[in-house]
């Protein structure tokens, strides 16, 4: 066990989220073999709130440990690094990523409703009619990217359908969310940072407005979709408010949407890459592709960390935390932590167990949409690899630069 901090490695540093993944991955695991988890200080950044710094959250158990315990290691006032301003959410809202219980109990109370097996099952038909519909266009189109033919497509259609977006709008809604991954990555000028910023927030606003007109039209005539559960009481008169309902729309279209794309763009590189694992899951897709998701997501881990607020005096593996001190959870670390995943570079789809952290980890916040996302995944992988057997990447993927988002903008593809 190790004390001393290689002096290259600073999580807060925008050079190091532009090094290739292999040397981030080597600066995490020398990171886990630290006695104690180290503070990162980070530069002022203007219009933000970051400057203060965070203790990096590497391990496997520590992640844990802190999900766990949301009195001690708190969402609030924001889990994004660097933090928002304060007055973004006087205009759009809280999102529930951002809240303790019990208003995040109250608000995931309503919105379960929309992932509960029920509603999934139902689901169903729709997302290998989505499915379909975009393998028939990726043989009629030829294949170029799988990013934009494929992934990011689906997740975008299952949500649109499930709130029932209007076909008309639904060009629009992509456009939206594009510009707001764009956003979860690192800026490195202020005039970049301004003017994703005011893009992002005209985006924010559109969907919100687009979704909130929505709402009012089915408060009014309810309909069997989404927006008509969510602003219509249910038998314990819980539903959400206009503002609410905007905040959980651009919640779901961004975090809804990234789980399932960067999984899937990823994951046909990964299939490429170990040919003995990709025959292995075509040689008996249902026996495999439950276990060959779960490793993709814990190899993968699409969304690399969250922040957490210390709100009491804690003792973490001999570490004094004080209250206001910041924690980032780093979810791709802890997913390659050695003492619990053997040989964590290795790309085994019949890994068991598989305790990984890539839906967030054990607690109030793991992800609510974790089961859709499976489902998505699935259910296109199946529709590929019945109808295009040889599909494979082709070429190194274009990863987005961000310290938060594991997007992948570009990947060629071949069958």
């Amino acid at each position: 066990m190790t004390t001393a901090v290689d002096p290259s490695i600073d999580l807060a540093d925008l050079d190091f989220w532009r090094r290739p993944l292999r040397e981030r991955y080597e600066a995490f695991a020398r990171l886990r073999q630290l006695e104690h988890p180290v503070f990162f200080p980070e530069r002022k950044v203007p219009l933000l709130r970051s400057g203060k710094g965070f203790y990096a959250l590497v391990r496997h158990a520590d992640v844990v440990e802190a999900s766990r315990n949301p009195k001690v290691f708190s969402s609030e006032p924001a889990v994004t690094n660097p933090e928002p301003p304060g007055w973004v959410k006087h205009v759009f809202g809280e999102s529930m990523v951002n809240m303790d219980d019990p208003r995040h109990a109250r608000l995931r109370r309503i919105v379960s409703r929309a992932f509960s097996p029920k509603m999934l099952s139902n689901l169903q038909g729709d997302i290998e009619a989505a499915a379909k519909r975009i393998v028939d266009d990726l043989i009629a189109e030829g294949p170029r990217d799988f990013v934009s033919q494929v992934a990011a497509r689906l997740p975008i259609t299952v949500i649109c359908d499930m709130m029932g977006i209007p076909q008309e709008l639904r060009e629009k809604v992509h456009k939206h969310v594009d510009v707001s991954t764009a956003y979860t990555g690192i800026r490195p000028s202020l005039p970049r940072m301004l003017r994703m910023a005011g893009e992002n927030v005209l985006a924010l606003f559109s969907l919100q407005r687009m979704v909130i007109r929505l709402g009012r039209e089915r408060s009014a005539a309810p309909g069997d979709d989404l927006v008509s559960k969510l602003v219509t009481a249910n038998i314990d008169g819980e539903r959400l408010s206009w503002r609410e309902l905007g905040s959980f729309f651009a919640l779901l279209l961004v975090a809804g949407n990234e789980t399932a794309r960067n999984t899937m763009a990823h994951g046909i590189k990964l299939l490429t890459d170990n040919p003995e694992q990709r025959e292995l899951l075509l040689s008996d897709f249902d026996k495999y592709i439950g276990g060959a998701i779960e490793e993709m997501v814990r190899y993968v881990s699409p969304i690399m960390q969250f922040r957490r607020t210390v709100t009491q005096d804690y003792d973490l593996r001999g570490l004094h935390l004080k209250p206001g001190d910041k924690v980032v959870l780093f979810y791709g670390s802890a997913n390659r932590d050695e003492s619990v995943f053997p040989d964590p570079d290795r790309f085994d789809i019949t890994r068991d167990p598989n305790p990984h952290v890539g839906f967030g980890g054990p607690g109030p916040h793991f992800c609510l949409g974790a089961n859709l996302a499976r489902q998505e995944i699935k259910t296109m992988f199946r529709e590929l690899f019945t109808r295009l057997p040889g599909i494979r990447a082709v070429g190194e993927p274009e990863l987005l630069l961000s310290n938060f988002d594991n997007s992948v903008r570009f990947q060629g593809i071949t069958f």
